[in-house]
């Protein structure tokens, strides 16, 4: 039997869930492929699946804070109108609970804000922080294949 070790190459169906229910759920699809170190999941997250084998379904929870950090209030912004339209659709209407992928500043990836509220001009306030951050998740994981 495979033991997940670090740099391990995975196939796996993996749930993470907040108080307020799933964020992702790949059980009712195909399964996920990620290598750890790669980013895809959080190093706390990584951690936990260290050592488990192939074949392991377990489910973990992790005290609030722990897989995502802690929730920093200056990670709350207003984003101006004219730059939501120079970055993206100018006529993108936002509502509360959109995730809008914004472009890292060398171009090379991306980052993702959840919008809380729209005022009266057009600006956006959006959270910066992981959806879970600061919030106790429950981590369940189905190893089906460890390279």
């Amino acid at each position: 039997m495979s033991i997940v070790e670090p740099a391990s190459f995975l196939t796996l169906h993996y749930r993470l869930a907040g108080p307020q229910g799933d964020i992702i759920n790949t059980f009712h699809e195909k399964p996920a492929t990620l290598s750890l170190g790669s980013g895809t999941l959080s190093p706390a997250l990584e951690q936990r699946l260290l050592g488990l084998g192939e074949g392991t379904r377990v489910v973990m929870e992790i005290p609030a804070g722990e897989a995502f950090g802690e929730h920093i209030a200056d990670m709350q912004q207003w984003v101006a109108r004219k730059l939501l339209s120079e970055l993206g659709d100018p006529t993108e209407k936002y509502v509360a609970g959109d995730v809008v992928q914004f472009p890292t500043p060398d171009g090379l990836g991306s980052y993702a804000g959840t919008v809380l509220e729209v005022n009266a001009e057009g600006a956006v306030k959006f959270d910066f922080n992981h959806p879970l951050a600061g919030q106790p998740v429950t981590f369940e994981v189905e190893l089906i294949g460890v390279l």
